[in-house]
Parts: C-alpha cells; sequence; structure tokens
C-alpha cells in the first residue's frame, strides 16, 4: 500500500533510484575508459560469437560492462552458461 501510493505521489522507489545510480555509474565508467557504447555493443557481440564455438550461453543475460579502480580499468563480463558444445575437430585443431 505504502508503495502505491509513493508512486502515486510521485516519490522514487529504491528499485528504481538504485537502477539509476547504476545506469549514471556505467555512463561515467564508459566515459572515462574513452570507450563508445558502439563499441561496447560490437564487444559484447564479437564476444558472443566466439563463446558460442564452445558453450551453450544466454545471449539475452549476458553483460560486458567496464569497472574502474583507481587508474585502471577492467573489462567484467558475466555470462550465463547453458551447456557445453561438442567442439570439432577442426576448431580445436585450429587453435
Amino acid at each position: 500500500m505504502f508503495e502505491f501510493l509513493a508512486r502515486v505521489f510521485g516519490r522514487e522507489t529504491t528499485a528504481s533510484k538504485n537502477v539509476a545510480k547504476e545506469r549514471l555509474r556505467l555512463v561515467l565508467v564508459h566515459d572515462r575508459a574513452g570507450v563508445s557504447p558502439q563499441l561496447m555493443e560490437t564487444l559484447k557481440n564479437e564476444l558472443i560469437k566466439v563463446i558460442s564455438n564452445y558453450l551453450e550461453i544466454d545471449e539475452k543475460a549476458l553483460e560486458v560492462t567496464l569497472e574502474t579502480n583507481e587508474d585502471q580499468v577492467a573489462l567484467v563480463a558475466s555470462i550465463p552458461v547453458r551447456g557445453m558444445k561438442r567442439v570439432s575437430r577442426e576448431l580445436v585443431s585450429g587453435i
């Protein structure tokens, strides 16, 4: 009931506040690292392409972000794995 009243009277819920803070944090990290959203999307698509050769993954739940820690930037990927694929001999011999 309180949540309903808070929405009606324009108060932000804690969840939406946290989502907004996380989005702002990601924008700031990308700006500091000098990485455009288009480059991040390309990187994500290429990761999906390569990893999908070996693993069955949940592409829609895959998350790729950049995190900063003082003067370092780290690429962090969360890739939900559904299962392993049988790897063909051609793929293994090409490695």
